[in-house]
């Protein structure tokens, strides 16, 4: 059934393509309906003022013309033979390779594939980092950048599996293609976490409870780790360079980069979801 459809599409094409390209076709076409329909219309009258008779004379007739038509077809059975083949093979032989035919130039082609992102959607199962030491996001350089950090909470196990995957996808490229080391500042919030923060003042956040992804397991802030210190100025030029590749290598795993907001948050990340935040 399929190599007669394929057959049918192919002959339609072909008949398509000479309309198209010769004018002498569309012409003859046009003539040939007009012939028809003039004689259709004939034969009608005809037939109806010659009744009965009339018909079947024309009954005869036809069966004639089709005997005569199969006649010939058997007298010429090799040249039919030969032109069915050579219509109807070509397609045929189409569908059969559909699935080897490559353009030319095309079948050696290699294509960039980025193996990491390529293993994370295969399923490859990563891991968070070992958990730093408290004292770490306490000392004078970060409390006078986030005040509040140090009740943060930097729970893996508690970020949507997803978005964890993905994030730690982020960490792995840019430690092996950029050479940075990243850090969790702060992944879920409570929204008594989320409230505090935004009663600090429009500095911090706008989001109030129930307002920011963090509730959902869905956002995190991040930052570097350099000599045995935590990096989180936009300031330090370093960490600045940091934060564009951070927030092309996020982007590219599918999150969204608090870079390109109005109000820059530059170690920020959130996988957005439907019908979260009311959205």
């Amino acid at each position: 059934m399929f190599v007669a459809l394929v057959l049918m599409y192919f002959l339609l094409a072909c008949f398509a393509g000479w309309l198209l390209l010769f004018p002498g076709g569309r012409a003859m076409l046009l003539h040939t309906l007009v012939n028809l329909g003039w004689r259709a219309r004939r034969r009608a009258r005809h037939l109806k003022g010659g009744g009965g008779a009339q018909w079947r004379r024309w009954q005869r007739h036809t069966g004639f013309g089709l005997a005569r038509g199969w006649r010939l077809l058997l007298r010429h059975r090799w040249l039919s033979l030969a032109g069915g083949v050579l219509i109807g093979v070509p397609p045929l032989l189409a569908w059969l390779s559909s699935d080897r035919i490559a353009l030319r130039g095309y079948a050696d082609r290699q294509y960039v594939i980025n193996d990491q992102v390529s293993d994370l959607l295969k399923g490859e199962q990563l891991v968070p980092p070992p958990t730093l030491p408290p004292l770490l996001f306490s000392t004078a350089e970060v409390t006078q950048l986030r005040p509040l950090l140090g009740g943060a909470s930097r729970n893996w196990q508690l970020l949507d599996h997803d978005f964890a995957q993905r994030l730690l996808l982020v960490f792995k490229i840019m430690k092996d293609v950029h050479g940075y080391d990243m850090v969790l500042l702060e992944g879920y919030r409570s929204p008594a976490r989320q409230d505090q923060l935004a009663a600090a003042g429009p500095n911090v956040t706008n989001a109030r409870a129930f307002q920011s992804y963090h509730q959902y397991g869905l956002a995190a802030d991040c930052a570097f780790m350099h000599e045995g210190k935590l990096i989180i100025s936009e300031k330090n030029a370093w960490a600045m360079r940091g934060y564009r590749l951070y927030g092309v290598t996020a982007e590219s795993v599918g999150l969204r980069w608090g870079g390109r907001w109005a109000m820059m948050d530059f170690g920020h990340a959130e996988m957005p979801q439907p019908r979260v935040l009311g959205k």
